[in-house]
């Protein structure tokens, strides 16, 4: 599966959505891709989680268990865990720091990758990172379905291994092209929610 692919997923189900986007890191884009809606659709997240899970193989081998930094990545984590056959569990936000919660735990001798659905800026992937490393886990990597930065996001050091990598552009609110700023801003992502 390649990025044209994996954008059509997307178009499939109506989550390429054109206008003007504020994203969670807080820049505004006139593309937002609506994970949300692609992960409604099981057979969809089996199809994208499934190709991610092989190019994890090839490039880590054995992986004993996936991270998913809450919301994002509990469903592309879960399924991506599932096609590896190993065992899935997230970090989420506790006093405003991400942590392994619920009883979850890893241990020095687990092979750990963390798995998110988009990646922006990185910030998830860095602080879920911290979260493990606290943990003690060995983070052999990181991967996404979709790498927004087209390469430039700081994961924390760690390899990336995106399933789609694109180069949507992106700007500071306060430097908004005319045709951008024009438009009403609209938030359709999660972080921030009270």
């Amino acid at each position: 599966m390649n990025t044209h692919d994996v954008l059509n997923e997307f178009r499939k189900v109506g989550a390429l959505l054109e206008g003007h986007f504020i994203l969670s890191s807080g820049r505004r884009s006139p593309v937002f891709l609506q994970k949300a809606l692609v992960f409604s659709h099981p057979e969809t997240t089996e199809r994208l989680c499934a190709g991610l899970a092989k190019k994890l193989k090839a490039e880590f081998g054995k992986i004993d268990v996936v991270v998913g930094p809450a919301v994002g990545g509990l469903i592309p984590g879960y399924e991506t865990a599932r096609q590896l056959g190993c065992r899935s569990i997230y970090t989420e936000r506790e006093g405003g720091l991400m942590s392994l919660r619920r009883g979850f735990s890893v241990s020095a001798e687990d092979r750990v990758i963390i798995v998110e659905d988009i990646v922006t800026t990185g910030v998830s992937m860095r602080e879920t990172l911290e979260a493990l490393k606290a943990a003690g886990a060995n983070v052999i990597g990181a991967a996404c379905i979709v790498d927004r930065s087209n390469g430039k996001a700081d994961v924390g050091g760690l390899k990336l291994v995106p399933l789609a990598t694109v180069d949507f552009p992106d700007y500071d609110a306060n430097d908004l092209p005319p045709e951008l700023a024009k438009l009403p801003a609209v938030k359709p992502g999660s972080r921030g929610l009270k």
